[in-house]
């Protein structure tokens, strides 16, 4: 038996990166997923790949007629669990950054969250409870140079975490995040290839010594959507190899 069998999951920006290794998992452990992005041939080809588990939607998150939609079509007591995890990063330092910047950033990142909490909270309260997952990252606790707008967006999905799951815990609705760290994924080339390797070499120091796999973020959102964490919400999984547990140095 699978840990998601009999559970319907959607998973926004779930074409490539995280969200696509999260569709996999999930599709491996039982569940049907539903995987949305605006990445049409991405998400249309790893659908097919997946076979009659998976299928795909086009799903712009910060469309609210676009969520009603996509909800709308999985019928009643069609959805278990969402994963919140499309998202965008966009580097400007504050002096050059300009307000379209920021906005795209927010949108996609904290509006695109919300919206999804509240169409998916909608469908999870009138089906008897599920699981909401919200991605953040680790710039959802400290700042990081050149990501005002990032670190803007994914404090606020922390903090809407916390609120949304004193909202529906009354409904069975449990509500968590999770805070990446730098994991290997085509957003971390945001600043190009050298950027990459710069923080590879970075991730070297971690206590874990290595760079996250988009799997090893995967695994974490699987056990917060199974019924494994029933006792879990309102709170924030750290995904980093160590990275914000503090500085290392020899001995």
């Amino acid at each position: 038996m699978g840990r998601l069998d009999n559970k319907v999951a959607l998973i926004t920006g779930g074409a490539r990166g995280q969200g696509e290794a999260e569709s996999r998992l999930f599709v491996a452990e039982g569940a049907r997923v539903v995987i949305t992005d605006v990445l049409d041939a991405e998400g249309e080809n790893l659908a097919r790949e997946l076979g009659e588990m998976a299928t795909y939607a086009r799903l712009d998150v910060t469309d609210e007629d676009n969520w009603d939609r996509v909800i709308s079509d999985l019928g009643p007591g069609g959805l278990d669990i969402l994963v919140n995890n499309a998202g965008i990063a966009l580097m400007a330092s504050l002096l050059d950054a300009t307000l379209d910047h920021y906005r795209k950033v927010i949108e996609v990142n904290q509006v695109g969250t919300w919206l999804g909490m509240r169409a998916a909270g909608r469908a999870m309260r009138d089906s008897g409870g599920g699981s909401i997952v919200n991605i953040s990252s680790i710039d959802g606790f400290h700042g990081m140079p050149a990501m005002t707008a990032y670190a803007s967006s994914k404090f606020a999905v922390r903090g809407m975490t916390k609120a949304a799951a004193l909202d529906l815990g009354s409904h069975g609705i449990r509500v968590n995040s999770v805070h990446p760290g730098l994991i290997d994924t085509p957003m971390l080339v945001t600043g190009g290839q050298e950027v990459r390797e710069s923080l590879g070499k970075l991730a070297e120091t971690f206590p874990v010594g290595r760079l996250g796999t988009a799997k090893d973020v995967a695994q974490v959102v699987l056990f917060l959507a199974s019924d494994e964490s029933g006792y879990c919400t309102g709170t924030e999984f750290v995904v980093d190899g160590g990275l914000i547990a503090g500085v290392t140095f020899d001995t």
